[in-house]
């Protein structure tokens, strides 16, 4: 007899299990769902088949080849392109010359298909088609037959008041072959919705046959999971391969199990699983081949696919695992939640409820997963990076996140509290940034919207006003099409790590506050914050000395809304400008990289005659510079300029550096009134420490710069005319105060680390260096006579940063070569430790 196999599913509502096999595929106690449909039509006698396939063939063929070994001949029939469920069958039906049966490979029974047969040939029908009788059958076709088992009527997925029978069609038909020259070959075709209502139409004689065996549809993950767990409990007749203890629990062949208490039933362990001493397989876990679970691990209520790893203390619950999945030491895996083949989660991690991974993602240490993970090639383990949020618009942050993430900022705030927002000009930034207002104002949070402004007119702001917070949203540096929202509390400095922390527990916790009606935040539009920011700026500045100066500069904007603010101050200066790239619009042909404002702006120094030429970055808080001689300045002697400019004026205070800036920073100070003072190696500790009292400047190397005195935030309109204000008294070209700078012999070098092992280099470096004279203010800082060299550990990448500067740069890099060798060894010697335990 032959037998259709309808293998072409999808399955893209059991994604991520199906994002890289296709749905017959899916494992149920350790065989692919199609194998157990290919099983029962041997066991009834059928022993032709052919396979139609469509998404992703080879994947069958290679599994079940010629059908030799299951003692079936099989045949393939490839769909180039979607024909619907009967045109699928139409393909094949040059071998179709007699009565035959076609069943889904994606949906798992035990009915006695002999039964049907039988049947169909006792009636002589035309088709015979299988029914079940369900409790639910809104998800289904409902067929009417009358008391002889006619066919009477179809209704595909009806409502509740269409629902005239329980009996459903479960996709198992048997039918005659001259029945399939009423299926068009132009076009996809459909069984169930065009064939049989036509052929009822024309009067053939069309029978149900209800089934009284086990039927389950798998098209979805909750299903996928029920079909396991209803084979462990016998409720479908399943040839479960191993050796079975305790009537419900299956062990395959070479399982090594310390302790057989340790299991409990019912389960079932495939070949070659290795359960650790103290590890747990609870109830209704189903566990495929070569599964690892270590010491005190504990699964149950999952299916988890071949050669996954489960690691010391971990917990896989009531979730679908794929295969070759690494679940590293604690991390716990809840109710509900799908991981794709090869995910990584990182220790001590956590996938909430419900959260889908797709294949090949890596969650970081200690990340809580709290939406699914689908584009992203990684999940960190903090919400916060760099100096804000940021990912790619409408995958990783979507309008959904972001007023969550605005909500989250609200609770954290008291209510009735007031922020400030504003964007850049791109569309996606607008929509981020709406979303912000409404998540903000669902907390009973009040917004002052700026719309298109510098980030610099919402902290100054919050520094004269008294806003509690702002945020700002903009497009990264580094992506153009990444979105990245900085936020900022009083007095204008970057949000503290305290703040950060209070925001994030209540967004992973979705612990929100919500607003009453009548306490919902208002939203205001400020008038003349612009004309408000350069009055006090102007207020700040030496402005006689400028504007006797007659300053003659270029400046290019950018395209950013620097250009609405700069003229107002540029004009009481006396500064005569020529101006490139304003903001002109949202749209984004109006956008220009860095590369070509430079460009520009050099082009122009050159042909005016200009003092000095300078770049904004499109969020309006960087500064690059170009000398009259139409030459870049590099960012770190940019840096070291103002420092020396600052020096040359007698000024009295403390300037604020990054630990890993230059020492040439303190050479340069070496005898005036200025103090340098460190700081950790992130702007919100930068700005942090600007804001603190006797600080005059602070300052990276990146182009932002700090005059704390009027605002302790970056802002390049006041980095430009304080620089301005400190070149009006000195005769120099600018190209010649920069050739008189001292040259800075810092190397930077990068090394890949993984995120498990930071925590164990950096302990084990200070172990090692511990007689050496070290500064642990942020990282290891090795200081000796050569100089000094420092290990930094990245907080959103698997790098650590090395540093190193001596009095020449030959010294730089020996110094650099010998603490990346000893980082390198001891990542090494922790991967081999970890290869062996495993």
């Amino acid at each position: 007899m032959k037998a259709v196999v309808m293998a072409g599913g999808e399955g893209t509502r059991l994604r991520p299990l199906t994002s890289n096999q296709p749905k017959p595929m899916v494992p149920v106690v350790g065989k692919p769902c199609m194998e157990r449909i290919l099983e029962l039509l041997k066991q009834h006698g059928f022993d032709e088949v052919i396979v139609t396939v469509a998404f992703m063939p080879q994947a069958i063929r290679s599994y079940f080849g010629d059908g030799e070994g299951l003692g079936l001949a099989i045949e393939y029939s490839v769909e180039e392109s979607p024909l619907g469920t009967a045109g699928s069958v139409r393909l094949a039906s040059d071998k179709l010359d007699e009565t035959f049966l076609v069943i889904s490979g994606d949906a798992l029974c035990d009915v006695d298909l002999t039964e049907l047969m039988r049947i169909h040939r006792e009636r002589k029908a035309a088709v015979t088609i299988g029914l079940k009788s369900v409790d639910n059958p809104l998800e289904f076709g409902i067929v009417v037959t009358d008391e002889d088992g006619r066919i009477e009527r179809f209704l595909e997925k009806p409502s509740w008041g269409q629902v005239f029978s329980d009996t459903i069609n479960t996709g198992i038909y048997v039918l005659e072959p001259e029945v399939l020259r009423h299926i068009p070959d132009d076009r996809p075709h459909d069984f169930s919705k065009e064939l049989f209502p036509l052929l009822l139409e024309m009067g053939r004689p069309l029978y149900g046959h209800i089934f009284d065996g086990y039927w389950q549809d798998i098209g979805n993950l909750d299903q996928f999971r029920q079909a396991n767990f209803d084979a462990l409990d016998e409720r479908v007749r399943l040839n479960i391969p191993g050796i079975r203890l305790r009537g419900n629990v299956w062990l395959g062949e070479g399982v090594d199990v310390d302790d057989l208490a340790s299991i409990e039933g019912p389960a079932f362990l495939g070949n070659y699983c290795r359960i650790a001493p103290d590890a747990s397989v609870g109830a209704y876990s189903v566990l495929s081949a070569s599964v690892t679970l270590l010491e005190r691990a504990h699964t149950e209520r999952s299916v988890i696919d071949a050669s996954t790893h489960i690691g010391r203390s971990a917990r896989v619950e009531g979730a679908v695992v794929g295969r070759n999945c690494d679940i590293r030491a604690h991390a716990h895996v809840q109710e509900g939640a799908a991981l794709g083949d090869e995910v990584t989660l990182g220790p001590q991690s956590a996938v909430l409820p419900s959260v889908r991974i797709y294949p090949y993602k890596e969650v970081e240490t200690g990340a809580q997963i709290h939406e699914s993970l689908i584009w992203e090639s990684r999940a960190p383990s903090r919400l916060f990076v760099e100096d804000g949020v940021s990912g790619l618009v409408n995958v990783d942050l979507t309008p959904e996140t972001a007023v969550r993430l605005a909500a989250a900022l609200g609770t954290a705030l008291k209510r009735g509290a007031r922020v400030v927002a504003s964007r850049e000009s791109p569309t996606a930034c607008r929509m981020i940034k709406r979303a912000m207002v409404s998540g903000l104002t669902s907390t009973g949070v009040n917004v002052a919207d700026l719309r298109v402004l510098p980030a610099a007119i919402g902290r100054h702001l919050l520094k004269t006003q008294g806003y509690d917070a702002g945020f700002h949203v903009g497009v990264s540096l580094t992506d153009p099409e990444m979105v990245q929202i900085r936020f900022c509390e009083q007095p204008g400095i970057q949000l503290t790590p305290q703040m950060q922390k209070e925001v994030e527990k209540h967004f992973t916790r979705h612990e929100l506050r919500r607003a009453a009606f009548g306490a919902v935040g208002d939203i205001a539009y400020p008038a003349r914050v612009r004309e408000s920011y350069a009055q006090d700026l102007l207020a700040a500045l030496e402005v006689d000395a400028v504007r006797e100066r007659h300053f003659r500069i270029v400046v290019d904007y950018g395209c950013s809304s620097a250009s609405f603010v700069l003229p107002l101050v540029l004009g009481p200066l006396g500064v005569a400008t020529v101006s490139a790239h304003e903001f002109t619009s949202d749209s984004p042909e109006s956008m220009t990289s860095l590369r070509e404002s430079l460009d520009q702006a050099k082009r122009l120094v050159s042909a005016i005659g200009a003092d000095l030429g300078v770049v904004f970055d499109r969020a309006g808080e960087r500064l690059f510079l170009v000398d009259e001689q139409a030459h870049e300045v590099p960012l770190e002697r940019t840096l070291l300029l103002f420092l020396r400019l600052l020096g040359s004026n007698g000024r009295r205070g403390k300037l604020a550096f990054p630990i890993t800036v230059t020492s040439r920073v303190e050479e340069i100070v070496k005898g005036s009134r200025l103090e340098v003072i460190r700081t950790p190696a992130s702007l919100a500790e930068l700005t942090r420490a600007a804001a603190e009292d006797g600080v005059i400047f602070a300052g990276a190397v990146g182009g932002g710069y700090v005059f704390p005195e009027f605002l302790p935030a970056y802002g390049a309109v006041a980095s430009l005319c304080y620089l301005l204000q400190l070149l009006a008294p000195v005769e120099k070209p600018l190209s010649e105060l920069v050739s008189e700078l001292p040259t800075s012999t810092l190397v930077h070098r990068r090394l890949h680390c993984p995120w498990s092992l930071k925590g164990t280099v950096m302990r084990v470096l200070t172990e090692r260096l511990r007689d050496r004279k070290l500064d642990l203010l942020d990282g290891i800082k090795v200081l000796d006579r050569r100089g000094w060299s420092q290990v930094l550990p990245d907080p959103d990448e698997p790098v650590v940063h090395i540093y190193a500067e001596g009095k020449t740069r030959e010294a730089s890099n020996e110094l650099a070569d010998e603490l990346r060798s000893l980082v390198e060894e001891i990542i090494e010697g922790s991967e081999a430790e970890t290869r062996v335990s495993s």
